[in-house]
């Protein structure tokens, strides 16, 4: 496939990650590109979560680089990934059950009332709510109760916190990781057009997923990593199913520059 023509947003070069004697990822490259929706796919063991979290500051490599708008970055931590611009849906969410969503979408983030109230550490509830409702009307997220706490709503719309959440702070990249597991098919319908809304907001979507159909459904590209490496490259427009399941397994070897 051609190559886009931005230059990429994010890049990982030639980078190695060992846990102990095993080698998760033996000089991966991965690109994303400003506003687009690109899928990482591979079977377990590919390495697409330990890639993940090297993007996301939980882990560091051991080897190559990390680049981002061009520059070679050090992302020391989540934290330094989030000013970046970078945020993370985990498969679990990562939510807290016992707050609603605004506690949810603010947690570690809160803000504070003005003044003195403020200084003495009381909360701006009402600030947060209406930020909160504001997140999920632009991104089509319905919840019958916002003030319930997260314990009581269902996979979707837990989903649906999640996914508002990162997308209230982040402006350049968000990674959902496997964001339709363990959904029904209408819940699993909403999580999908809730990715193409996101890239709507000129954000950049990476989505790692083993469901292909929902990949081919909304990715614009699909990178492939096998045995801690990527091994191809394509375009969804322009390749099948078999295409990645090959390279996937192995069975396809020759591979494709993006």
């Amino acid at each position: 496939m051609s190559s886009p023509v931005k230059d990429p947003l994010l890049r990982a070069i030639g980078v190695v990650k060992h846990f102990g004697v095993v080698e998760a990822l033996r000089g991966a490259d991965f690109d994303v590109y400003p506003s687009e929706v690109v899928a990482l796919v591979g079977d377990n063991g590919a390495g697409k979560s330990t890639l993940v979290k090297i993007f996301s500051g939980i882990l560091s490599p051991d080897e190559g680089a990390i680049q981002f708008e061009g520059n070679d970055v050090t992302i020391a931590g989540p934290v330094m990934a989030r000013k970046l611009g970078i945020e993370t849906v985990y498969q679990d969410l990562a939510l807290a059950p016992e707050l609603d969503a605004a506690g949810n979408l603010f947690l570690g983030r809160e803000r504070c009332r003005r003044g003195l109230l403020g200084r003495l550490g009381f909360l701006d509830n009402a600030a947060m709510r209406e930020r909160t409702n504001e997140a999920f009307s632009s991104l089509g997220v319905g919840l019958q109760d916002p003030g319930a706490s997260v314990a009581t709503m269902s996979g979707g719309q837990r989903q649906g916190v999640a996914v508002s959440r990162a997308l209230t702070w982040a402006s350049k990249v968000v990674f959902m990781d496997e964001p339709t597991a363990a959904l029904g098919v209408m819940q699993t319908r909403a999580v999908l057009e809730l990715i193409g809304r996101v890239r709507e907001q000129n954000l950049s979507v990476v989505l790692i997923s083993h469901n292909l159909p929902q990949v081919f459904q909304v990715a614009d590209r699909i990178e492939v990593l096998r045995l801690g490496r990527r091994v191809a490259g394509f375009s969804a427009a322009d390749a099948s199913m078999e295409d990645v399941v090959g390279a996937m397994t192995g069975a396809t070897s020759q591979e494709e520059s993006s």
